[in-house]
């Protein structure tokens, strides 16, 4: 390509756009071309074009959603964005590795100014927070696991579908859920946390659907349930696999035709809200054993969120701990500020089976018995780790080691691209170039050891692209 040519912007639309959706991406210098997932044809493009897929499932079944995976799956490249029907085909095979293979998604109706924003950010390099980047309401996200948990709910939280949330008991799933609400456009409406496990077996409808006066002994008056309460906003069903058979058909009906009866009467209410539901145990088994309804767990399971366990989590242990001193001692008086080497040492050997709401607790613990300035192991009630765990350890050494591999290993198969790179890691550009300064890794003089013609990429070493047979488009 002439260095002085433009790349192009090109979005290639699996589907049928509107004649005003095709203008509005016209004016803003996007070229648009139309593509059927159905013939699963090819994405062909000049090799320095920035192009964009769009999966658009507004209209065919599960055929469409099969077809588009399919294609998806043969694209991994490329940045995709989906546009997606507030009642999806959910059950079909495919549907969620949609979703999730998506760099984002707008449910319809949308309006075109967002789907342009989107696309700019996408081109820019932007769709991914960068790293280090906290998400509201999650401290912390550092880690390599939780910054993949920060991606997924930048992209879930616009979307009005429902998320099901896995993870150990204690790894912050309602924490997720609040930050889901916070980063959607319902954050002014409310929040409705519910601990479906703790409701009595006989009252769980009213509870959650409410009742009518005379409804049964003791119903003296019209109750509205949770879900009414929390009306245009979300409410998050914790340990949903300990519902009842009965609550379980009412939630059925409210996710697929959106409206609630309450116990003693036959009118059907209409409500606007999303569900969020969450669990520690094993639905998939619990489908297969007869405990949950599968027509209800394909429901839930739209988009899936999993926690990482805190031992998953890396160098987070020691950042998440002082978080919990430094707002602990905002509130009450200690003496405690930091924490000392042996403490550090001990809770990155230390396993953390009550995940990250066992190291609050004993965070909280350790500053109010602490002594002195510096939180010891033994106030943490942890052991001492052997000192070859610590911040100079074989342990820390061996990651960085195997960082690096990887990272190098990334750019010698993208021809050192960083655009191509960043692609293959699922990172940001400008986060592989943190990984490079940060692990020493010079790309200039990379590149050049590489090329034998000052440089420029020799015979063999061409930046890759799309395969051969994806240019005939």
């Amino acid at each position: 390509m002439n260095d002085r040519q433009m790349p192009r912007r090109c979005v290639v639309w699996f589907g049928s756009p509107t004649d005003g959706e095709c203008a509005a991406l016209v004016e803003e210098g996007w070229l648009v071309r139309i593509g059927d997932a159905q013939l699963q044809e090819g994405v062909g493009t000049r090799r320095d074009d920035i192009v964009v897929a769009l999966a658009d499932l507004r209209c065919g079944g599960a055929q469409t959603v099969q077809a588009m995976d399919r294609l998806m799956a043969d694209y991994p490249w490329l940045p995709w964005l989906a546009l997606v029907p507030r009642d999806p085909a959910a059950d079909a095979p495919g549907a969620e590795r949609i979703l999730r293979a998506s760099t984002a998604f707008l449910t319809v109706p949308f309006d075109c100014g967002c789907l342009l924003d989107v696309l700019a950010k996408i081109a820019d390099g932007q769709a991914q927070p960068a790293e280090g980047t906290d998400v509201p309401g999650i401290p912390g996200a550092h880690s390599a696991a939780m910054r993949v948990i920060a991606t997924s709910l930048c992209k879930y939280a616009p979307v009005d579908l429902p998320v099901l949330i896995t993870g150990e008991t204690g790894s912050g799933k309602e924490v997720a859920a609040r930050a889901l609400h916070g980063l959607s456009a319902r954050r002014e409406r409310p929040f409705v946390a519910i601990n479906c496990g703790a409701l009595p077996s006989n009252l769980v409808q009213s509870e959650l659907f409410g009742h009518e006066r005379g409804a049964f002994t003791g119903a003296i008056a019209r109750r509205i349930g949770h879900f009414e309460a929390a009306a245009g906003g979300i409410v998050f069903l914790d340990e949903v696999g300990d519902l009842p058979p009965d609550a379980q058909t009412s939630l059925l009906r409210l996710l697929q035709e959106g409206t609630l009866v309450r116990v003693g009467s036959t009118q059907p209410i209409r409500l606007d809200v999303r569900v969020l539901a969450a669990t520690h145990v094993d639905l998939e088994a619990a489908v297969a054993q007869g405990r949950f309804r599968e027509d209800l767990y394909y429901r839930l399971n739209v988009l899936r969120l999993r926690m990482p366990a805190l031992r998953e989590r890396g160098g987070d242990v020691e950042w998440l701990a002082q978080h919990f001193l430094d707002a602990f001692c905002a509130r009450h008086p200690c003496r405690a500020h930091a924490f000392g080497r042996d403490a550090r040492r001990a809770m990155r050997a230390f396993a953390w089976p009550g995940n990250v709401r066992e190291l609050l607790n004993r965070v909280q613990r350790a500053a109010v018995v602490a002594e002195g300035s510096l939180i010891g192991a033994a106030d943490l009630d942890l052991e001492v780790a052997p000192a070859a765990f610590g911040a100079h350890g074989s342990l820390d050494l061996t990651r960085v080691s195997a960082e690096r591999e990887a990272v190098l290993n990334c750019l010698r198969e993208s021809g050192y691209n960083i655009s191509e790179c960043a692609r293959r890691l699922d990172v940001s550009r400008v986060t592989v170039y943190r990984l490079c300064r940060k692990l020493g890794l010079e790309l200039e003089h990379l590149r050049k050891l590489a090329s034998p013609h000052g440089g420029r990429p020799a015979a063999g070493m061409q930046r890759r692209g799309p395969p051969a047979a994806a240019q005939n488009v």
